[in-house]
């Protein structure tokens, strides 16, 4: 069983606001990640807990599939240390003021605030987002900047994590900042774990560009998959990005063309992105000699793991496994 975080003296309190309209299936992923049990963790008790709300004792479900009734009212928002806020089709419509001012509240006492899909038009209008990075679901996206223009918007991502402030692209994109979550608080062993039980990727290649609706080039670019698999094997070898141009029998230059058009991201900040990824998982299982993890990991120096495992989680080594490090021995030098 994965070993990742110590069990908190009361769960993670997650409200999900739902209103007129709101698709069940993003309702169905919060309740999902979030407020089902863990037995798979091992752990004595859940991390998290969910309350659905609504502004209404009675909320009509998208296209009137089903009511929900007997339900806790906005107020459960005010206990909440997490607000989901799933989306509804009728985007342009403004959410009721209620909704907006328990959005506000929440976030305005601290808590963190998610949406999930066009969830992130409430967000907006609640004023969340202005000058802030964001995500919605592709086929909205110009309504978006229509109606929100002071939100940096970014179309091609599956998920954004500004912080307090988190934002998912569509309906199954909420599964993947759900588990973005689970590693955040807990780490990457218990969000992989919870993966596998949901039997979905940890981390999905790319971002929903490649769900956006266009016309099939004449050459479609070949499938960066098993490159990607090759050099996950040898991360801790001196791989570099013509060692990868080379394994794909390209030019460098039509690798970094193949890399943002299929990943989104450059095939150097990919691969630092994965030895970054190992390394946390080395430190997770309880390496404690940094200069072991950063060999294995390809990261090459102690000093570069430092500084690269700070910039991606904010904490030192030690910080790093103190938190969420398998075990409860000598901490990491850093």
């Amino acid at each position: 069983m994965p070993q990742g975080s110590s069990h908190p003296v009361r769960p993670h309190r997650v409200a999900v606001i739902v209103d007129e309209g709101t698709n069940p299936f993003e309702v169905g992923c919060a309740t999902e990640m979030f407020g089902l049990p863990r037995p798979e963790l091992g752990l004595p008790g859940p991390l998290y807990e969910v309350t659905l709300c609504t502004p209404t004792p009675r909320v009509r479900m998208n296209h009137g599939f089903f009511t929900l009734t007997d339900v806790p009212g906005l107020d459960a928002v005010d206990d909440a240390d997490t607000l989901v806020v799933p989306g509804r089709p009728d985007n342009v419509v403004p959410r009721g003021p209620a909704v907006l001012d328990a959005i506000r509240r929440t976030h305005a006492r601290g808590a963190r605030v998610m949406s999930l899909c066009t969830g992130s038009f409430a967000l907006a209008e609640a004023g969340l987002l202005d000058g802030r990075r964001a995500a919605t679901h592709w086929l909205w996206a110009d309504s978006f900047r229509r109606l929100h223009p002071r939100v940096l918007l970014e179309p091609d991502v599956l998920f954004v994590d500004d912080g307090d402030v988190l934002t998912a692209a569509g309906s199954a994109a909420a599964l993947d900042l759900g588990l973005h979550i689970w590693r955040r608080d807990h780490g990457a062993e218990i969000a992989n774990a919870v993966s596998r039980r949901l039997v979905f990727a940890a981390h999905r290649d790319g971002g929903q560009r490649q769900f956006v609706e266009r016309p099939v080039p004449k050459v479609p670019d070949e499938s960066l998959g098993p490159l990607l698999a090759w050099a996950q094997e040898r991360l801790g070898e001196p791989l570099t990005v013509a060692d990868l141009a080379a394994r794909a029998a390209v030019s460098p230059a039509t690798l970094h063309r193949r890399f943002r058009a299929q990943l989104g991201t450059t095939p150097l900040a990919w691969l630092t992105a994965e030895r970054v990824t190992l390394a946390r998982r080395l430190i997770e299982r309880g390496e404690e000699r940094l200069d072991v993890v950063a060999a294995r990991s390809g990261l090459g120096t102690a000093a570069n793991l430092r500084a690269r495992l700070r910039r991606e989680t904010g904490l030192s080594p030690s910080a790093y496994r103190r938190r969420f490090g398998a075990g409860t021995g000598e901490p990491v030098t850093s």
